[in-house]
């Protein structure tokens, strides 16, 4: 079953398909997370797997959702004779399919492709399954500082948007972007303590066209 059809689309085609983990997640994973061979670890929107390896190699539970069935099947392929590994395709923003309590939740950019009303649900779920002293990693959240945050079609409210028609968020679906007020504000709503918040910022000189791209990393606790 699908559970995100313009995902399934973008990795039917053979795109996004990013193989090495995402350095700033490995940094953050090992700067703030203490783990041990016995943490259990949901992964949010694992996508074509680029974090998986990584986390692995730690030892560590792991259990990953993704809304893609074709981005699900050809991580399995990859992964078929791993130990303490766990998938589902399936609308994490909805439920996880998976019982806690988890040690570590970590999202490199995929919560954030959803509206804000679905992110706060999902946030106030994930801290529910979260181990007391846990923590929630986020990757490369949108920021407002984006320069596609001016682009597309505002959707529900002014932090979410939809309707590229160019860049690097044409024919995903539902983006959502924050400034620093809003992103603290959906995650101490939803009872997070948060510990750390990066705002990071690239202006591209060329090619022509492609001027400022912006994220958020952060790490938020559950006391």
């Amino acid at each position: 079953m699908v559970f995100a059809n313009e995902w399934e689309e973008v990795y039917k085609q053979g795109a996004q398909n990013s193989v090495w983990p995402w350095s700033d997640l490995v940094s953050y994973v090992m700067r703030y997370a203490s783990l041990t061979r016995s943490s259990r670890v949901l992964e949010l929107g694992f996508g074509a797997g680029a974090n998986i390896p990584f986390l692995l190699s730690i030892g560590v539970h792991y259990f990953g959702t993704e809304g893609s069935a074709t981005a699900v099947a050809n991580v399995l392929k990859r992964h078929e004779c791993a130990q303490n590994f766990h998938l589902a395709c399936c609308d994490f923003t909805k439920s996880i399919p998976f019982d806690g309590p988890f040690d570590l939740i970590v999202d490199r950019s995929s919560l954030t492709h959803n509206s804000t009303v679905s992110i706060r649900e999902c946030l106030r779920r994930l801290r529910l399954c979260m181990r007391p002293g846990g923590k929630f990693i986020g990757i490369d959240w949108f920021s407002t500082a984006h320069a596609d945050f001016a682009s597309g079609a505002q959707l529900d409210d002014q932090y979410t948007r939809c309707g590229f028609s160019s860049g690097q968020f044409k024919d995903v679906g539902t983006v959502h972007f924050s400034d620093e007020r809003h992103l603290m504000g959906i995650l101490t709503d939803a009872g997070f303590d948060v510990e750390r918040m990066e705002h990071k910022q690239s202006d591209v000189v060329l090619p022509k066209g492609q001027s400022r791209m912006a994220w958020w990393n952060f790490v938020a606790g559950r006391a």
